[in-house]
């Protein structure tokens, strides 16, 4: 899942949204450098992405776009997973888009100083951009992986992108539609563990 999906499923606690978000920048035991709740949003963020990566319709919907994009298949689903999520927000939220998105820029340049160099660095523009809600639109996602693709071996090819993914649109949507809810369950039994071993 990309930075939507596991803000989203951070659930209400700002430190776990904080080490959610920040999941992918922390390599191996540094989590334990982190306060606990922080260090727990992490690991949620690794338990997220082994439970999509290893989920039946993740694979499923990988493998339509593995001929163009190789290995990297993996991360155009979790782009795309991102977009149906925002454009489908109000079918998982109370809270629309724009609100959620407010609230999460404040709570990451809240804790700015917290957050590693690498995530310090792109954070601005990505609140300028309005990078979040733009995962709703087409183009929004198309553009989020060209800039993903100038810092990262992940190959820059739009055409053929958007060719699939307008190909298979719906198939897509159906796809994540029936993943998602598995993810949420998945996601908030991992919290309750955490709150758990905190109360205990």
């Amino acid at each position: 899942m990309n930075y939507l999906a596991h803000l989203y499923l951070s659930g209400n606690n700002e430190k776990v949204m904080i080490g959610n978000f920040i999941g992918d920048f922390v390599k191996g035991k540094k989590w334990e450098e982190y306060t606990d709740q922080i260090g727990q949003g992490i690991l949620l963020h690794r338990k997220i992405d082994s439970f999509t990566d290893s989920h039946p319709k993740f694979i499923e919907a990988r493998l339509q776009f593995k001929p163009v994009f190789g290995l990297y298949s993996g991360i155009i689903i979790d782009f795309l997973y991102d977009h149906y999520l925002a454009k489908n927000w109000n079918t998982y939220s109370n809270e629309n888009l724009h609100q959620f998105t407010k609230h999460t820029h404040k709570v990451l340049l809240k804790n700015f100083l917290r957050l590693p160099a690498q995530v310090q660095q792109f954070l601005p523009f990505l609140i300028k951009n309005k990078r979040l809600e733009s995962y709703a639109t087409i183009d929004g996602i198309i553009e989020a992986v060209g800039i993903m693709s100038k810092y990262s071996s992940l190959p820059n090819k739009p055409a053929p992108l958007k060719k699939i993914w307008m190909k298979d649109y719906q198939l897509l949507e159906e796809n994540f539609t029936v993943f998602m809810p598995d993810l949420i369950s998945f996601s908030n039994s991992v919290l309750k563990t955490f709150q758990n071993k905190t109360n205990a």
